[in-house]
């Protein structure tokens, strides 16, 4: 599975994103779907989650309120929508395929990922 990571950007402090993570076949709708994130000079971190179906989503504290995970398993495509951005938010986003059917917060349990896409949000 291939995935295609877009929509990151530049924005001010307050603004909103939506970034998309298109995969290259329908394997991806039967597996479990996340973002992650990394920034200069740490490691990388969990944000979001998405079981295959989309019923059930996680958030880290971090995004929570603010950020919303969701699929679309007819366009094999992964969303996710950034609210209220604050300069601590900006990294590179990673999506990620489960090598099941739930989504999670464990690295580990992702087997494909994305090649990033690039947020900035000023102050």
């Amino acid at each position: 599975v291939q995935l295609q990571a877009s929509g990151g950007g530049l924005v001010q402090a307050g603004g909103s994103l939506r970034l998309s993570c298109a995969a290259s076949r329908r394997t991806a709708s039967n597996n479990g779907m996340g973002w992650f994130r990394q920034a200069p000079g740490k490691e990388r971190e969990f944000v979001a989650a998405i079981s295959w179906r989309g019923g059930d989503t996680y958030y880290a504290e971090a995004v929570k309120g603010r950020f919303t995970i969701s699929r679309d398993n007819a366009k094999n495509t992964l969303y996710l929508q950034m609210n209220s951005l604050k300069p601590e938010d900006t990294a590179v986003y990673y999506c990620a395929v489960a090598r099941g059917s739930a989504g999670t917060s464990n690295a580990e349990y992702y087997h494909y990922w994305g090649q990033g896409t690039l947020v900035t949000v000023s102050s």
